[in-house]
């Protein structure tokens, strides 16, 4: 079952790498439930996935995300790193134009071949420091 988990990590890492929402949203179950740090409610659903996946790409047009997977029984713990450019509205903030790298982790559980759990921990501070609104820590 590893390899079929992380077929379907590098699968979903391709899909946002393409832009891709509506193909990177069948990955999830119908009853996926996913935390953010940046978003104030869980996530539900693939439709919630399609949602988010187009505010990034919307705000950082030429986003990549790379990745390494670790896999325990039902679980992936990606390991990611996400790079673009600031041009367009992101967390209410308006484009900077700036580069930034941003780190974390995302925890993802499978059930019948889909995730049907989502952990996002990421570095909000970070991508805040790197589009100009907070300032460099010494």
């Amino acid at each position: 079952m590893d390899e079929t988990y992380r077929t379907l990590v590098a699968d979903l890492l391709a899909a946002w790498n393409d832009h891709d929402a509506v193909r990177a949203a069948t990955f999830y179950a119908d009853d996926y439930v996913g935390i953010d740090i940046a978003q104030s409610q869980p996530q539900h659903g693939p439709a919630a996935r399609v949602h988010i996946l187009r505010s990034y790409v919307q705000a950082f047009p030429d986003l990549v995300l790379r990745g390494d997977t670790l896999l325990e029984h039902d679980r992936a713990v990606l390991i990611w790193e996400m790079e673009g450019t600031h041009c367009g509205r992101f967390m209410n903030v308006p484009p900077t134009r700036r580069h930034i790298v941003v780190r974390g982790v995302s925890v993802l559980t499978f059930s019948g071949g889909k995730i049907t759990e989502g952990l996002n921990i990421w570095d909000a501070a970070g991508l805040l420091r790197a589009i100009g609104l907070l300032p460099q820590l010494p």
